[in-house]
């Protein structure tokens, strides 16, 4: 039963390795090209994995992750806003010849 936990476990790590490697952006690596480093994962599966993760990942701290750019809410969205402003005095300029204007 262990064996088969530990033989899981390092198919995991396999796949784990691998699928990091792939979703990295070359420019992201360390020591090796990205393509350099999938390579070695896949021939030296254990290995490769931890020297990987040691050596070739670019670890990031806490609060540095990949963010979206842009707005994250519709009010931090500067269009947005434009476009509420814009349509408040379209209706406004709409109500005020609505009512300037005098039947003959």
């Amino acid at each position: 039963m262990l064996r088969v936990a530990g033989g899981i476990l390092a198919v995991a790590f396999y796949i784990y390795c691998i699928i990091d490697v792939l979703r990295t952006r070359s420019g992201e690596t360390r020591s090796l090209p990205r393509w350099l480093w999938l390579i070695l994962v896949i021939v030296l599966p254990l290995l490769g994995g931890i020297l990987w993760l040691l050596l070739g990942r670019v670890w990031r701290g806490p609060g540095s992750g990949r963010r979206r750019r842009g707005p994250v809410a519709p009010d931090d969205d500067p269009t947005f806003l434009k476009k509420l402003g814009d349509d408040a005095w379209s209706r406004r300029m709409q109500q005020r010849r609505g009512s300037d204007e005098t039947p003959s």
